[in-house]
């Protein structure tokens, strides 16, 4: 059977880099003052923050247009048997429940839409095992069930700039952003699975990232013990508009854990949304590739 993996661009693979991959990746719409973009298609992450930071523009995201995914299936399936598509986690976009509905109703047994319970870097490292476990010769099937199966096996912490936007998309009263600016809290927030939420409140830059790589050396020594143990577990790095804190970052993790840092990559837009700028974000996760 010939698989194919259908990604979206909130995994952090543009388009250039899934053609080198041999893969499929589904742009994200971004609606900029209700006018729709696609991230690496007609809009570019500097544009993206360029507009974000312009607080006359009201820029969000959305779910990409069912049958323009379904479309996309009906021409991969011209050339392949089978596809696995792994878009972010249900827990943070309804988009995984459209696709598994337009799957299920449409492409029953062609089409197999994992619900990976993961976003950005982990997310990209979900779509290397794909690709690994394709080139194996295994099913889609069991391609999506071993992703089922090791979906929660990860961790992301991501370190806060500003509480500035976390208040524009309403999970944060302007109080408690107004207090938190003036104490100049950098949250450092989780997603383990599914939604966004709160982790820990230093006042420091420096003292969030101590923060984050502690709680990654606590999830090694509990969570994935035994991942750790058969040498299974990787880590990564994402950020928000600039990458020169976390090429700095880079070298204090991989001296914190002894293992080289597989990905440093732009945050998705999809989170990026909510957080602004400035943001620094670890990663841990379980990996055949």
């Amino acid at each position: 059977m010939k698989t194919a993996i259908v990604t979206d661009s909130n995994s952090g693979i543009t388009q250039a880099l899934s053609e080198k991959l041999g893969i499929f990746t589904i742009p994200m719409p971004v609606l900029i003052n209700g006018e729709q973009f696609l991230e690496d298609i007609s809009l570019t992450q500097e544009q993206f923050y360029e507009k974000l930071k312009d607080d006359s523009t009201n820029v969000s995201t959305s779910q990409p247009n069912p049958f323009d995914v379904g479309e996309l299936w009906k021409k991969i399936l011209k050339e392949y048997d089978e596809i696995v598509c792994i878009p972010m986690s249900s827990g943070l976009s309804e988009t995984c429940h459209s696709l598994t509905h337009l799957a299920e109703s449409e492409f029953a047994g062609k089409v197999y839409v994992v619900d990976n319970k993961r976003i950005s870097i982990t997310q990209k490292s979900s779509v290397y095992d794909a690709i690994e476990l394709a080139k194996q010769g295994k099913s889609a099937k069991e391609i999506a069930e071993w992703l089922t199966e090791t979906s929660m096996h990860s961790s992301i912490y991501i370190m806060v700039n500003t509480l500035k936007y976390l208040k524009k998309g309403g999970r944060l009263t302007p109080a408690v952003a107004m207090i938190g600016t003036l104490l100049k809290i950098k949250p450092v927030l989780q997603i383990q699975g599914a939604k966004l939420d709160q982790f820990a409140k230093p006042m420091s830059f420096k003292k969030a990232k101590t923060i984050m790589i502690d709680a990654v050396k606590e999830d090694f020594k509990n969570r994935f013990a035994k991942q750790i143990a058969d040498g299974k577990m990787k880590i990564s790095l994402a950020y928000t508009d600039t990458d020169e804190q976390a090429q700095i970052f880079k070298q204090e993790a991989e001296e914190a854990f002894g293992m080289p840092v597989e990905f440093v990559d732009p945050l998705s837009l999809s989170v990026s949304c909510h957080i602004g700028p400035g943001a620094l974000a670890i990663a841990c996760y379980e990996t055949c590739h």
